[in-house]
């Protein structure tokens, strides 16, 4: 910069320095920021409760089937749900609010075909319908799974005539996205299908703790190198703060969301090679300890 007198001003390199240093800083503090904000939105998007309805002409007085996905079990073959029926006006008496008849309904794609049946006077309940699931663990954390086709008929009176019932899908899987085919106008009789995937929040939060096991093998070897090429001076608690990464792999690697299944492509594209790199760089600093702490001679041995 000039002065008045048209001279040169030159400001110390020392406060350009710190300048930059603190705009590093207040850059690093945003990146910070937006990135928690960031995931709370992804969580509190992938743990909201979505209702999916299912339109289709009601032939039974408005009697619906609501379907609550509550979770799919480890080996990722079986969708957990609840169904629940809800009668319509015509079918509860005004008073008691009962049965006016008997009605039953069925549901199909179940690992165990399902059929609960309440007699006239009676309420229905909520009972479990484990729905087949099928999909390739394999490429998790970007998995995904559909159901077989789900049909849902509902029995009304003595005639125990099948109806098939409107069905509203609830979804209540924590770290998980669920869609639902509904049938076109021209075939509202096709059934069902449910796909479901991980939320967006998951996949991230997976992804960020396969880059967590990826830095550790880096730096553990970055640290051994600069050791080895006497770039650093050996630091012999350093030995345990290996060992102490070494046993820090299998914990990260357990707390993956789903707890996926061993021997799939993130064992044996991260976490094999993270391991083998942690291994590596111990014994390079171990050889680094060969060469520095040698055993002192005594004065007049040979």
């Amino acid at each position: 910069m000039r002065d008045r007198l048209g001279g040169w001003i030159w400001a110390p390199l020392g406060d350009h320095r710190r300048t930059h240093k603190r705009l590093a800083i207040v850059f690093l503090v945003l990146i910070c920021a937006g990135v928690y904000a960031v995931s709370i939105m992804l969580y509190a998007r992938g743990g909201a409760v979505r209702r999916i309805h299912v339109e289709k002409p009601s032939m039974n007085n408005q009697t619906t089937v609501v379907i609550d996905l509550e979770g799919i079990e480890s080996n990722y073959t079986v969708l957990d749900a609840n169904l629940t029926v809800e009668p319509g006006p015509a079918l509860l008496d005004p008073i008691t609010h009962s049965l006016k008849e008997d009605l039953g309904v069925a549901v199909t794609s179940a690992t165990t075909p399902t059929k609960r049946t309440w007699s006239k006077g009676m309420l229905p309940g909520i009972f479990p319908v484990p729905l087949t699931l099928a999909g390739a663990v394999e490429h998790w954390p970007f998995d995904r799974y559909q159901t077989g086709p789900i049909t849902v008929e509902l029995f009304i009176g003595a005639a125990q005539t099948p109806e098939r019932a409107a069905v509203t899908f609830v979804d209540r899987l924590p770290g998980w996205k669920v869609d639902a085919t509904v049938p076109g106008p021209a075939d509202w009789f096709a059934p069902y299908r449910v796909l479901v995937h991980r939320s967006p929040g998951m996949a991230a939060f997976a992804i960020v703790i396969l880059a967590v096991l990826v830095a550790i093998a880096g730096q553990a070897l970055f640290v051994a190198l600069l050791t080895l090429r006497d770039q650093r001076k050996f630091q012999p608690p350093m030995t345990a703060w290996y060992a102490a990464m070494l046993f820090a792999v299998v914990p990260l690697r357990n707390a993956l969301p789903g707890s996926p299944p061993f021997g799939i492509w993130i064992d044996i594209t991260i976490v094999l090679w993270v391991i083998l790199v942690l291994v590596i760089s111990m014994l390079l600093y171990i050889a680094s300890w060969w060469r520095h702490l040698k055993p002192e001679q005594v004065a007049g041995s040979p």
